[in-house]
């Protein structure tokens, strides 16, 4: 835990970013009725019912120092596409950086190694060298500035039905577009200091002699 908070209160570095990496999902909708449209006096109006169209997993990243936000939609979540988004940072939107410092929970997926899985040996540890993992601890998820972006985009954009993945994909790069336009960084303010006092009963008491 002190870690990440170590870490949250870092000077910024654009050479060494601080990435949070989280995911999420969204269930899919398609309507059995069409609904009404809005009209003078009336907003539009949908049927209760629905018939489900199958879930998405969302892959959320955010450097919370700059405010900037990528939404990766997908099927799955396995290891390989996490392997994927790792790539996706060195690649694509970290070529420049000497180390990316990503925090991240302790999910089965997440496991460095996997690189090895899908990578000729000296090209993953080519990719592993460009990282600094940093992993919440267990039960402490919210520790992950990522749910910050998360539950903002849930409100924001995912608190409606969504009828296919097509729909899914154009909303969500639209509300990204929009935050990233934006300078909008995520002002962490808790502290290692607030930590041992509020959470001081996560520590080990030290026996009495």
């Amino acid at each position: 835990m002190e870690n990440v908070l170590d870490l949250y209160h870092e000077p910024y570095d654009e050479t060494r970013p601080v990435v949070c990496f989280d995911e999420s999902n969204k269930e899919l909708h398609k309507e059995v009725r069409d609904p009404l449209p809005a009209r003078p006096g009336a907003v539009a109006r949908y049927d209760y019912t629905y018939e489900r169209n199958g879930t998405r997993n969302l892959f959320v990243l955010s450097e919370p120092l700059i405010g900037w936000r990528h939404v990766e939609v997908t099927k799955r979540r396995r290891k390989q596409e996490f392997v994927a988004q790792m790539q996706s940072l060195v690649d694509d939107h970290y070529p420049d950086a000497d180390c990316i410092r990503v925090v991240m929970d302790q999910l089965n997926t997440h496991k460095p190694a996997a690189f090895y899985d899908f990578f000729p040996p000296e090209r993953a540890k080519a990719y592993l060298d460009r990282f600094e993992f940093h992993y919440t601890p267990k039960r402490g998820s919210w520790l992950n500035m990522a749910e910050i972006a998360i539950g903002i985009l849930k409100r924001q954009c995912l608190d409606r039905r969504i009828f296919d993945a097509a729909t899914l994909r154009t909303e969500v790069a639209a509300w990204q577009q929009r935050h990233n336009a934006v300078d909008r960084p995520i002002d962490w303010q808790f502290t290692t200091d607030d930590a041992r006092i509020k959470l001081r009963q996560l520590y080990p008491v030290e026996p009495v002699n």
